[in-house]
Parts: C-alpha cells; structure tokens; sequence
C-alpha cells in the first residue's frame, strides 16, 4: 500500500493543497461573516468544506482566483460602485444652504 498520496492517486508529482481558515480568510478577505455566507450561498465566492465535523475550510487556490477575478472586473468597471450618500438629508450637523 503508498503511503505517499501522489503515488495512491497515480500521480508522479505530490499535489498539496493549502486551505484556510476563518480567521486567516477574514484577514485575506476584508469582508464581514454574513456578507461572505450571502455570496457563498448565491454562488458568487468560493465554497468552504469540512476537513472535520468542526474544522471549516476554503481552497487558498480558489479564494486567490476569486481575488483576481474581482480585481479584473473591477478594473474593467464591471463592479457597479454604490452611490455617494446624499448629505442633505443627514440630521446630525446638517449642510448649511
């Protein structure tokens, strides 16, 4: 029986994968708990997986991906930016006319 991964899957060059946690991701991926579940949920970020009942992961790989794609479509104006706040409408120290 291999005892080296690569040779059991046939492969003559090892392939590690590196995988993340929460806190490193959060650290890589500037982007609150919710607003990462809510883009995983529809599709739009990398998926996390289970090493073990209470471990949860993301693919390095996949997450750096997903990094670059957004910094291409942001480059190429794809990413709609929200608009300004409109400040004449704050109650706390308002515009003066």
């Amino acid at each position: 029986m291999p005892t080296d991964v690569s040779a059991a899957l046939g492969s003559s060059t090892p392939r590690y994968r590196r995988t993340v946690r929460r806190a490193e991701l959060r650290r890589i991926v500037p982007l609150a708990d919710t607003t990462i579940y809510e883009l995983e949920q529809r599709g739009e970020f990398p998926r996390r997986f289970n090493l073990t009942p209470r471990c949860v992961v993301w693919d390095l790989a996949e997450v750096e991906a997903w990094i670059d794609e957004r910094r291409r479509a942001s480059d190429a104006s794809l990413i709609a930016r929200s608009p300004s706040p409109d400040v004449r409408q704050r109650r706390a120290r308002p515009v003066r006319q």
